[in-house]
């Protein structure tokens, strides 16, 4: 969903799990599905996880505990390996996921958040570790992401960490802009431009 990003303070969902692959947050079965909405990405992301084969929620699974709520997903190191489906990304931003923070992400992953209006926030290990920790004693524990100067600040204890954010994609994010928008947004220069030649 197209958001202008600013500054977003929320809870947190953890998933303290390092090396999640995008076939562990939407399985291969969904991506011969004909559609692009939103919710039915949503509703199976870590659809193996999430339920049993009988479609009952699985109790021990974050995203089924009632204690964790928020837009922010903390995630251990290495998200978004695997295969390139973009399909991951749409489940993510289908849930209600605005940022995922981590110490690593896969490449295409990486871009495929952005390319679907969540933001992948890459702080180091010890930060990590720390916002997993404060969770842990307090499940509303909120971070606030602070996109205009590229910060993450863990509420629970005033540690901040500057996160890298490439400029196009900032100016994107910030004014709610995919790749398509921002090239009719620079229509007028283009065909400046072009009667130029």
């Amino acid at each position: 969903m197209k958001q202008k990003f600013d500054i977003i303070e929320s809870t947190c969902i953890p998933l303290p799990l390092e090396n999640v692959d995008t076939d562990q947050i939407i399985p291969a079965r969904f991506l011969k599905a004909v559609t692009r909405d939103e919710k039915f990405f949503g509703d199976n992301l870590f659809r193996d996880w999430r339920y049993n084969a009988d479609g009952t929620p699985k109790k021990d699974f974050v995203l089924n505990d009632p204690r964790y709520s928020g837009c922010i997903l903390v995630a251990g190191k290495n998200f978004g390996s695997g295969s390139s489906r973009e399909h991951a990304a749409w489940a993510i931003a289908g849930y209600g996921f605005r940022v995922v923070i981590s110490s690593f992400f896969a490449d295409i992953h990486k871009n495929n958040e952005l390319n679907n209006f969540v933001l992948p926030v890459v702080v180091s290990e010890e930060f990590l570790a720390e916002l997993f920790d404060s969770i842990a004693k307090d499940a509303q524990t909120k971070v606030k992401v602070d996109v205009p100067a590229q910060t993450v600040t863990n509420l629970a204890t005033g540690r901040s960490e500057r996160f890298e954010l490439n400029a196009y994609k900032k100016y994107c994010l910030m004014n709610a802009l995919d790749d398509i928008d921002y090239l009719l947004e620079q229509k007028d220069k283009i065909e400046k431009y072009e009667q130029s030649r």
